[in-house]
């Protein structure tokens, strides 16, 4: 079956809702919900029952880049800058250096057992040196997995930053092997271009997004994460344009934004979450549609080889090297080495050679395929299983299924105040985005003419209203005061 206009709604949503309804059942087995994505664009590609004929590593690049940027931005609004902030120094390490550790190590094991040469056995070293964000998101979020010491928002931050500097150096190498009279250290420069501009582009595109986000006055309230998708893109793109890294400027701009105080911060998450999974099965669907399975057989035995040699040997010592200046226990630097989950990233970027048109590309794209099949397979069904063995999980709640408790359990409040807001206190005719009210506070709802209002961040406050605050202690509901500008019952 080719895809046509006519036929790419209705095929396309079929395999929405088919992946949708595996992805439902398929931890009831083990499988890792991505796998069922790849499965069903496998199965309905041209070797698959549905014979659907996709042949377009152009096209798959571009959806790959657009969801890629999703599931980035997605990514960085959940990342609490408090979480990471204790962890930020090992997450960068993990990023940069055991990114390029990775992709060494793994490009020589390469070039010494293949006919590969040298630049081509680094650029497959590059292509699958990243762990993947959204195999890490989706499985550690979709498991719920507890750990301790601060391991998840490592892993988190690892797998959210660390994409950047692949495609550096998948680009870098890519050149190297279509010009392999350019020296080694041409890569150098591009290197720091691409982060300094990607780093200061981000940062700076989070703070001009806020200040658009706060300021600017939409007549509809769904504008407003339509709004955050267009400052998404255009970050990218511009960042992209100036020759920075538009991976790294997405990622920091949306981890800037989570941290800040937004109109309408919870719609515009919301939102970018289930974009982020709609991203991650298109994305999936679309690759498991290009490969053609026939292709992988031949390179099962030299793929297994490389996928033993990456995730027993070349990631753990990339994390080990890594981690070196940091003090942690021996089990959990093993944990981490185990959540090295290569996903769809490095097949997005297999799709560079191919379009490059170098001699090994088809090869060097099955190989990474295979890898990254290999990987989510072996290392994320085990995630569990490993976190409990090596004791670095935390003991599993009993969630509770009544709406008010689950709303408690996830908003965790301890302390609760009325406030009336005096015709002279400062908050009045002020919006609560631009309040700085305490982040442990939540203004829950509003009393105002004997009616009560659910408040968000572009709800102004009036005199005499009567604010519900709940907090996790006591000095919250203080600093709530302070920001409201009204005195305290106890001054």
């Amino acid at each position: 079956m080719n895809l046509t206009i006519e036929n790419i709604l209705l095929v396309g949503s079929l395999l929405l809702f088919i992946s949708i309804i595996a992805g439902k059942t398929s931890y009831r087995f083990g499988v890792p919900i991505l796998v069922l994505f790849l499965a069903v664009g496998m199965l309905a590609g041209s070797e698959g029952i549905g014979g659907i004929y996709f042949n377009d590593p152009q096209i798959a690049q571009f959806i790959g880049i657009v969801s890629l940027n999703f599931i980035l931005f997605s990514g960085g609004l959940d990342t609490s800058w408090n979480a990471i902030k204790p962890v930020l120094k090992q997450g960068i390490a993990l990023s940069t250096l055991g990114v390029l550790i990775t992709a060494v190590s793994l490009g020589i094991f390469v070039w010494q057992v293949t006919d590969f040469t040298l630049y081509e056995g680094l650029l497959l070293g590059a292509i699958v040196s990243s762990t993947d964000a959204a195999a890490v998101f989706s499985i550690l979020r979709g498991k719920s997995l507890a750990l301790k010491s601060n391991l998840r928002p490592t892993l988190e931050l690892e797998s959210g930053s660390n994409d950047p500097m692949a495609y550096v150096l998948t680009i870098a190498f890519l050149g190297l092997v279509v010009n392999p009279g350019v020296s080694l250290w041409s890569i150098v420069p591009l290197f720091f271009q691409q982060m300094v501009l990607g780093g200061l582009a981000g940062w700076g595109f989070g703070w001009l997004s806020k200040v658009i986000i706060n300021r600017i006055r939409l007549d509809f309230d769904g504008l407003y994460p339509v709004l955050a998708v267009a400052l998404m893109f255009i970050t990218f793109s511009f960042t992209d344009f100036i020759g920075g890294n538009g991976f790294l400027a997405v990622y920091l701009c949306a981890v800037y934004l989570g941290n800040q105080d937004l109109i309408h911060k919870k719609t515009i998450i919301k939102m970018f979450d289930g974009l982020a999974w709609l991203m991650q099965i298109v994305l999936f669907l679309t690759l498991g549609l290009l490969v053609f399975p026939s292709e992988i057989v031949p390179v099962m035995g030299i793929g297994m080889m490389i996928a033993a040699f990456l995730i027993f040997i070349a990631r753990p010592l990339s994390v080990f090297i890594s981690l070196l200046p940091f003090k942690m226990k021996l089990r959990r630097r093993f944990y981490i080495s185990w959540v090295g989950l290569r996903g769809a990233v490095p097949i997005v970027f297999a799709t560079y050679p191919l379009l490059a048109g170098i001699d090994k590309a088809h090869m060097i794209f099955n190989i990474v395929f295979f890898i990254s099949l290999t990987s989510v397979l072996l290392q994320g069904t085990t995630l569990s299983v490993l976190a409990k063995w090596l004791n670095v999980a935390l003991p599993e709640k009993v969630k509770p299924k009544d709406p008010v408790d689950t709303f408690l359990s996830e908003h965790p409040k301890t302390a609760m105040e009325e406030i009336k807001i005096a015709p002279t206190a400062l908050a009045v005719g002020q919006k609560i985005v631009n309040l700085k009210f305490p982040k442990r506070a939540i203004i829950a709802m509003i009393q105002r003419n004997g009616k009560y209002l659910t408040p968000n961040g572009n709800t102004i406050i009036e005199a005499n209203d009567l604010l519900i605050v709940l907090s996790d202690d006591k000095s919250g509901i203080e600093e709530a005061y302070h920001s409201l500008g009204t005195p305290s019952e106890d001054q």
